[in-house]
């Protein structure tokens, strides 16, 4: 009894201690919770003794909604260089954006490490494509002001305007090392997602995706029903210069050539009961035959995402130069008086848990040259097939051709 009684206080003893440890620790973590909510809120007081201060000592009366927009573009756009705060206005341009036509010279924008205004990749036939501009190009001026420590939304509004009119772009290339002066004519931009979806060689394919815009999924299935009668010997997808779009609309196009139930893509934040894994749905996908995925500095978000799931799946070879690596996710959250947040809330990671946001898609098969050299006429080598498409020219595009065609001898002599 005595031993079974001393055993009593001792394990009475531990549990005490450990229920006053938990507490203590609840009792931090509670304390630490309201040490932070308190923090915020004696800055928020500050926010708010600054608006005081210029309402009523600034020289000239502010509009209180002008006020609010500017700190909130602040905060916002303080975080990282891809969120912004959207007036109704911007937020409105967004949504007509991606739905495939608005006005502008048809540049996809980013702002850079080093904190310049950046080419990710001019959309394809629109001015700015048709004028030679690169992914990569910083855009220093626009119409002779300086963009060094421009936001976005404002860069946009700069390039847009009326079609028919001229704007002014000094651009440093980096490859050349040398300034650039363009004069562009703003059109209205149509985007045509999937391009050139052709036969080149023989039964080799060739897709080219512009944009994953709303409807680029659907067109792609089209295109593939139309192109694969079951005798295709391979598959060029090529996403160079496709600054990327909607992330529903890249697992849509992924399923297209991925088993059934296969993971495509893994959303990981801040707030973990949101993280968010996205599998192929389709019921019927293309799977017969080998793909080389096309890509370069100007693929980005949802190109890397397409790109880096066919690799991980063993479905897709890439080729080209490395990818942009644009690899986090902005959650767009509309306010309640038409404006709205886009804020980067996560990071994907593809199938084999490997983020590329700041790092890129580095290729399998590297090829930096994507113009042909300049051959005599007479010197031209023939390729076979009919109606190609221009495509067929670019080194890149003849190496991925090569590169199916040895895939076919190899599973012919294995």
């Amino acid at each position: 009894m005595i031993r079974f009684y001393r055993r009593s206080v001792i394990v009475l003893t531990v549990c005490l201690v450990g229920s006053i440890g938990l507490l203590c620790f609840a009792q931090r973590e509670l304390s630490a919770q309201k040490s932070t909510v308190e923090a915020l809120y004696d800055q928020v007081e500050l926010l708010a003794e600054a608006i005081t201060i210029i309402q009523s000592d600034y020289v000239n009366e502010v509009e209180p909604k002008r006020l609010i927009y500017g700190a909130l573009k602040g905060l916002v756009e303080s975080l990282d260089r891809h969120s912004q705060f959207m007036d109704p206005a911007a937020f409105t341009e967004m949504q007509v954006e991606t739905k495939g036509e608005f006005g502008g010279v048809g540049l996809e924008i980013t702002i850079s490490k080093d904190d310049y205004l950046t080419v990710v990749a001019p959309i394809d036939d629109t001015p700015s494509s048709k004028a030679g501009l690169r992914p990569n190009d910083k855009i220093v001026k626009i119409d002779g002001q300086s963009t060094r420590g421009i936001s976005l939304h404002e860069a946009v509004k700069r390039l847009r305007g009326r079609p028919g009119t001229k704007v002014e772009l000094s651009v440093f290339r980096e490859t050349d090392s040398k300034m650039l002066d363009f004069t562009l004519t703003r059109a209205v931009i149509k985007i045509q997602s999937v391009k050139e979806a052709k036969l080149v060689d023989g039964q080799i394919a060739y897709v080219r995706i512009a944009e994953f815009q709303d409807g680029t999924g659907r067109d792609l299935k089209r295109t593939m029903e139309q192109l694969d009668k079951g005798e295709l010997d391979g598959l060029i997808l090529d996403l160079r210069n496709n600054p990327g779009g909607l992330l529903d609309v890249a697992v849509e196009v992924a399923s297209v050539f991925l088993p059934k139930g296969s993971l495509i893509v893994s959303i990981k934040g801040r707030i973990k009961n949101q993280d968010k894994e996205y599998y192929a749905e389709l019921e019927n996908p293309h799977l017969e035959f080998p793909i080389v995925v096309l890509i370069n500095g100007g693929s980005a978000s949802a190109s890397e995402i397409v790109a880096g799931a066919l690799r991980d799946h063993e479905r897709g070879i890439l080729m080209g130069t490395k990818s942009f690596g644009k690899g986090s996710v902005q959650t767009v959250m509309p306010l309640k008086d038409g404006s709205a947040i886009r804020l980067t809330t996560s990071l994907y990671y593809t199938p084999s848990g490997k983020t590329i946001h700041g790092a890129g898609l580095e290729p399998d098969v590297s090829v930096n040259k994507e113009q042909p050299p300049a051959v005599p006429e007479k010197e031209q080598p023939e390729i076979p097939g009919e109606g190609l498409p221009e495509q067929v020219a670019d080194p890149v595009v003849l190496r991925a051709v090569d590169l199916l065609k040895g895939i076919k001898v190899y599973k012919i002599v294995r």
